[in-house]
């Protein structure tokens, strides 16, 4: 799907106001920082539905959300609101994320299986586990592109697979270390094989 130039830069202007309310929030400027808070708050609010979700209306909607990504945009404010962070993580995937998670936290891995399962209607519940203990054990997530992944996910079912098969592949894959550009392969007690002479 070609995105139209018009909707990246909403959507990064969206994302970038979140950011500007964590800019805020550390601000030594008391007002600012109230202020800053009290939508942070509003946001967190919004996730319990219903009404409470016309919280995050006046932060979402000056964006221009396209109508089919509305859903999408406010719950990624709802996310920010519970962890809000500085654009810290820029282009790291959310698997990737959840990996940094799992090494401080190994008991988050069930955490990870559970999101690349669950049927559409119960991700943004389980997304939200997730991002509360990202947040517990200070793990920054780049919600632009958390954002691009959301709105993917719902085009189609194949774009969902195709986007958890990412976030899978970016959770396993091997942790680079300097100077060790290729993997070793080890012997079935874990010491790396001799080569052998012919």
């Amino acid at each position: 799907m070609q995105l139209s130039s018009s909707v990246t830069q909403r959507r990064e202007g969206f994302v970038r106001s979140l950011y500007g309310l964590h800019h805020a929030l550390t601000s030594d400027n008391p007002r600012r920082s109230g202020e800053a808070r009290r939508v942070l708050a509003r946001l967190r609010r919004s996730f319990v539905g219903g009404r409470q979700e016309a919280e995050a209306y006046d932060v979402v909607f000056p964006h221009e959300p396209p109508e089919r990504e509305q859903k999408m945009w406010l719950l990624v404010a709802g996310f920010f609101a519970l962890h809000p962070h500085g654009n810290t993580a820029r282009g790291r995937s959310f698997g990737a994320a959840m990996r940094e998670l799992v090494e401080k936290r190994p008991s988050a891995a069930r955490r990870f299986t559970q999101l690349l399962t669950v049927d559409p209607p119960a991700l943004p519940h389980h997304l939200r586990q997730a991002v509360q203990l990202l947040r517990a054990c200070d793990v920054a997530i780049d919600y632009h592109r958390l954002l691009a992944d959301l709105v993917e996910m719902q085009e189609s079912a194949d774009q969902a697979h195709r986007v958890r098969l990412r976030w899978a592949q970016h959770y396993h894959r091997p942790k680079r270390t300097p100077g060790r550009t290729t993997a070793q392969p080890e012997s079935p007690e874990g010491v790396a094989a001799e080569p052998v002479d012919e």
